[in-house]
């Protein structure tokens, strides 16, 4: 089994954690990079790169990935400041999100090379961690054809509602970015943009499927244990590990 370095940062700025990441991803690729640069055969275990799970919560703000439009953000920068709303355009795929209060977002820094070299396949993974947790709490979930993320009602006509997205940036074989999970999340601030791109399916929380207040604690714990089960990896708690990158 891989090793997986975890910690939850809390609430923090979105662009404190991509700093995080981007230093993590960095630090990885600097070993690949002296690794590869050798004309010795290195195996990917000999490298010596880390993989790592972060957990966060981030105050109100958009994002915009690489592909995504600016005419899906829905208001302009005297309407941002007024509502307290950060705005970043990110090195990730995929369109426009929202994260705020009430929302689980995790960024996994892994090194795919030491799981397997398929970004699909990394996808319907970081999806099926969703799935199986959504699924510890009743809610049954899936995916829907020609989009990422986790989806209620997929195949239904005019049902189909997104609760977690996704997007990620790879470089050689080295992941950054994630999934952002609704939980308690204040669902009118997907109103201020199109979520994802896709304008006629809607937004749903944990919450509101059920009908109550979600432990969000007990969600992350749960979203833990269904990602070392899928990525048949370890997850180690080790502050001293991530210390020098925060």
């Amino acid at each position: 089994m891989n090793d997986i370095f975890f910690s939850d940062l809390g609430i923090i700025e979105y662009g404190k954690a991509w700093e995080i990441q981007e230093a993590l991803m960095q630090h990885n690729l600097s070993l690949k990079a002296a690794a590869y640069n050798e004309p010795k055969v290195v195996s990917p275990q000999s490298i010596g790169t880390r993989n790592y799970l972060l957990f966060c919560t981030h105050p109100h703000v958009l994002t915009l990935g690489k592909s995504g439009l600016m005419e899906h953000l829905l208001l302009n920068d005297n309407r941002l400041k007024e509502l307290n709303i950060s705005f970043y355009k990110t090195n990730r795929g995929g369109d426009i999100t929202y994260h705020g209060p009430g929302q689980l977002v995790g960024y996994p820094i892994l090194d795919l090379e030491l799981f397997f070299t398929d970004l699909g396949k990394y996808m319907r993974c970081l999806e099926e961690v969703i799935i199986r947790t959504l699924a510890h709490f009743g809610i049954e979930a899936g995916r829907l054809k020609g989009a990422t993320g986790v989806w209620l009602d997929a195949e239904l006509p005019g049902k189909a509602r997104k609760i977690c997205a996704m997007g990620v940036r790879c470089s050689r074989w080295i992941t950054i970015h994630g999934f952002a999970l609704n939980i308690n999340t204040n669902l009118n601030y997907f109103n201020y943009i199109v979520p994802c791109g896709i304008g006629d399916k809607a937004v749903t929380s944990m919450q509101q499927e059920l009908g109550k207040v979600m432990d969000e604690e007990q969600v992350r714990e749960v979203v833990r244990k269904e990602f070392s089960t899928v990525f048949e990896a370890q997850l180690h708690t080790n502050h001293q590990e991530l210390s020098k990158f925060f």
